[in-house]
């Protein structure tokens, strides 16, 4: 009875991890990068905000100058005039001296948050009512206003876009690369699909109107992660996040292990205090826990329980690859060996984010303890 029960919750587990992988499929189909202009077209602001200098960061700082749309103007925001991004983006900007864009220095510190401080003078200094706030590691595509907008209808609040890892070098960007994409992007998707939309940093389209109603941007700093706020305005407003159904990509360069795990623990961390009910039952939404429960059962059962987990991960980690392909994500012959790690180690990185509190973010010391929890 017991081995039985094992047996049907690891299956239970399996197919929930499944049927996410395939609506995120359904979801994600890629397209050519050539969505039209609405009409009307609203004047867009974009704010981006600067903390030093990255691997790609002339080319994805590049890519917010010629869009394909007619009205929008760009501001960047960086804390200190000292930071060595800002001759680089004194440079690009006076290669394109047609384009409406500035560089805003200082700081304004409404939070623990570095990024939100940056952001709140570029929020303050953007001259139109629809107004994205994008990190500066993300490339955008041409169409990248209109793919912004198209999810738009009047039962939203917030538009979104998840990042999606590219140009990995080396082994521990194409694990950062599984874990952002075929994990939780897809995870994220499913979310959306059944009602359950949360925010995602990196690229978040703002009506000023909504937002100012809210309490401003002063208002995403209520939690340690402006996202996390800026959800729980969304569903006190009784309104949805929407997401792009065709993701930006953040190329990542190279990638070590420990880069790889304080980053994803931090987040982790974050989830545990901003959304403590979604963030109990993580451990189960990678493979570990499911193929393990399978495992037992298939010993109990006096089956072969290796050839039994890798032929239900076989099917796993073959939907993943499916998705990788559909929606043209990065994928190679050495991905479900990064699946397989990063479902490795998410249980300890989760024990490890329920047992810590602090971590560093951009060089500042943190600690979840200073969030303030809020219901919703």
């Amino acid at each position: 009875m017991i081995l039985a029960a094992i047996a049907v919750l690891g299956i239970v587990i399996f197919t929930l991890q499944l049927a996410s992988i395939l609506a995120a499929t359904w979801r994600c189909r890629a397209r050519p990068r050539t969505l039209a202009v609405p009409k009307p077209a609203p004047a867009i602001s974009i704010v981006r905000p600067l903390c030093g200098i990255e691997a790609f960061s002339e080319e994805t700082l590049r890519s917010t100058f010629g869009l394909d749309y007619p009205d929008y103007e760009i501001i960047f925001c960086v804390q200190r005039g000292s930071d060595p991004v800002v001759p680089l983006v004194e440079r690009i900007m006076a290669e394109h001296p047609e384009a409406r864009a500035r560089l805003l220095v200082g700081d304004d510190p409404i939070s623990s948050n570095p990024k939100l401080n940056n952001c709140v003078k570029g929020w303050n200094a953007a001259r139109h009512d629809w107004i994205i706030l994008t990190d500066s590691n993300v490339l955008l595509p041409k169409d990248y206003i209109q793919t912004m907008l198209r999810p738009w209808d009047h039962k939203t609040g917030l538009v979104i876009a998840m990042p999606i890892g590219s140009r990995p070098q080396g082994f521990w960007a194409e694990v950062e690369c599984a874990i952002l994409n075929t994990f939780e992007a897809r995870w994220m998707f499913a979310g959306e699909i059944l009602g359950l939309g949360f925010a995602q940093g990196k690229n978040m389209l703002w009506r000023r109107d909504f937002l100012d109603n809210a309490g401003g941007i002063a208002a995403l700093a209520a939690e340690l992660a402006e996202d996390a706020a800026g959800s729980k305005i969304v569903a006190a407003a009784k309104l949805k996040i929407r997401f792009v159904d065709m993701p930006f990509e953040q190329p990542l360069g190279l990638r070590r292990a420990r880069e790889v795990w304080s980053r994803q623990v931090r987040w982790a961390r974050l989830r545990r205090v901003t959304f403590p009910g979604y963030f109990a039952p993580e451990p189960i939404a990678g493979a570990f826990v499911p193929l393990a429960l399978i495992g037992i059962a298939a010993y109990g059962f006096g089956w072969n329980p290796i050839a039994v987990v890798a032929a239900f991960a076989a099917l796993m980690y073959g939907a993943e690859i499916l998705l990788a392909y559909v929606a043209g994500w990065f994928v190679n012959w050495a991905s479900p060996i990064a699946y397989i790690v990063r479902d490795l180690g998410f249980p300890a990185m989760w024990l490890t984010a329920c047992l810590l509190d602090d971590f560093t973010w951009h060089g500042n010391s943190m600690s979840v303890k200073e969030a303030v929890p809020r219901s919703g």
